[in-house]
This record gives C-alpha cells, structure tokens and sequence, in this order.
C-alpha cells in the first residue's frame, strides 16, 4: 500500500503542456484539487523543464506537510539549451538529458527540491529507463532503496510508458510501487499480459496513468491523439464505439476511462493530468459517479474489452 487518494493529480499540464498555463491558474488548479479531495500530485523534471516542479512546490510547499503526497522522477538532468522535441509551450531554456548514473540520481534529486522549495518528497521514480534498464538496475535503484532505508524518502518506483521493463523492475529492484502511463486503459491492456498479475501477487501497487492515452478517450475526434502523436484509424474507430456503448447507459466516455483501471486489485490510484479547476471538478464528479455493470458486459459482449479482463 502507498498512502495515496484515488484519485491524483498529475501535474505535467500545468507545466504548459501543449498550451500555456498561467501561475495563477496552476495555483488554483492545486488548490481545487485538494479542495475536492485529491492529496496525491506527480511531476518531473521532464514536464516543462522544470516548471512543473516550480508550480507545483509553489502551492504545495506553504501546506502543512501532512496535508499532501508528492512524488518526483529522477534520471533526467537539465541541462541548458533549447528543450529538444517539445511538447511543452514557453518554457525555460533547458533540455532534458538522461542519466541514470549514481551521480546522476543525486543530482537529479538535490535539484528537484531546490525548484519544489521542499525538503523531501514522499516518493521517487526513476524516469523511462528504457534504452538503459541495466545502468539503471545498476547504479539509479541502489541509490533509491539506500534514500528509503534512510528515511530520506518514502518509497521508490519507477514510472514508464511500458509494461514490460517495468514487470522487469517490479522482479528485480525492490521497489515499493510502479507507475505505468498508456498500457492499462479501455483502448490499451498491455499491463495486464505480466505486470499486473505480478503486482497483485507481490503486493505491489500500481498507479495507473494516462488513462486518456493522451487525449483519444477524453475526446475521439478526428484531430485526438494516441500516445501523443495522431491517433491511428482503427483505434479511433474503436474509442467512438466505446464512446457509443458509453452514451447508451448515459456514461460519459471520460468517467469509463478513468474509473476501469480500479477493477484491477493491483492498481492503487488513478492518476490524471488537469490544467483549470474546471477540468478539476468536472472530472471529480465523473469519478465519483456509480456506473452500471452492463456498461462493462456490453463492452465485452461488444469485443470491445477481452472478456478476462476485471472491471471495476
């Protein structure tokens, strides 16, 4: 168990994720969210190089520190520079660069509490080790669990678009709970071939995020994405049939989307990005909504869920 809401904020849009945020507004947006019964928030170096962090510690570091749990992501220094492949509008002239050396996890660290204006944070991932999954098992992990044993943080994960190195991680470095982001959704059960099963029988939870997949389960339009680039035909197909099961058992497609990870006993919170007290109370209320078990059968009788798959 990690001590989390179920419901969390993941605070990457208030780093001006693909359209600017203003301070104002981010404030407010944390604000509405604790308001509203989310303690849980998530950012990274990564989101806005480093703006999401600025934001985010602007507003959490003046709460009592009990009131709130707040992971960060280490693996990724900035450096100065223009930010490379950006998906985050006016931010600080800085890049993100991998590295997941000793040296680099402790640096990494030091200098989020530096922009989060805190002492510590309650849990740490390492950020996409992907094309690096040795050096990390290596030299990132060891340096978490030794932060844990000393009391200077909580738990340790790691927070990854895929299931498998994760399954990988969850066997081999002690963690205390993983974060995927794309790969248990109602358009993606990747999660479930390994990861999830594996989590269940150790006992170690799961956050689950992006479960809009990047916006095509929020709003199956013709421009939506999947995984940040357009989504392709055939799963937007899929999504607007998903949609229209949904709207027969008058359920909005978003309330689906973010309640069906939870019918996994592995998953532990929810974890959604949100840029305005708006978006904050709308999607508050979808969670909360009670959805009727023939939504689920009918997307399976549908072929639109596999039918092993558990929901909520």
């Amino acid at each position: 168990m990690i001590d989390v809401s179920r419901l969390s904020l993941g605070c990457a849009p208030l780093a001006n994720l693909y359209t600017a945020v203003s301070p104002e507004q981010a404030d407010a947006t944390i604000r509405a969210a604790l308001a509203a019964g989310i303690t849980y928030f998530d950012t990274a170096p990564h989101y806005g190089a480093g703006l999401s962090e600025i934001r985010t510690g602007a507003v959490l570091s003046t709460l009592p520190r009990e009131s709130f749990r707040l992971s960060t992501k280490v693996g990724r220094l900035l450096k100065p520079g223009a930010p490379r492949h950006n998906i985050f509008d006016d931010v600080p002239d800085l890049h993100s660069s991998f590295d997941f050396t000793a040296d680099g996890i402790r640096r990494s660290l030091e200098a989020s509490l530096d922009r989060l204006g805190l002492d510590r944070v309650d849990l740490v991932y390492v950020h996409d080790p992907d094309d690096q999954m040795d050096l990390a098992l290596d030299e990132a992990f060891p340096v978490l669990r030794q932060w844990r044993d000393e009391g200077v943080v909580g738990a340790i994960g790691a927070g990854m678009n895929h299931a498998a190195p994760l399954a990988r991680i969850a066997r081999e470095a002690d963690v205390d709970c993983v974060l995927l982001a794309g790969e248990y959704t109602l358009l993606d059960q990747t999660g479930l071939e390994e990861l999830l099963p594996l989590c269940a029988d150790t006992g170690t939870p799961v956050v689950a995020a992006a479960v809009f997949n990047s916006g095509i389960l929020a709003d199956p339009s013709d421009n939506a994405t999947f995984f940040y680039s357009p989504a392709p035909a055939d799963l937007l197909d899929k999504a607007r049939r998903i949609q229209a099961v949904c709207a027969r058992h008058d359920v909005p497609l978003a309330a689906a989307a973010m309640q069906f990870p939870l019918g996994h006993p592995a998953v532990e919170t929810v974890l959604v990005g949100m840029r305005s007290p708006e978006e904050i109370s709308a999607n508050t209320a979808m969670f909360a909504r009670t959805l009727p078990d023939d939504l689920w059968l009918e997307l399976k009788s549908e072929g639109l869920l596999p039918n092993h798959v558990p929901t909520p």
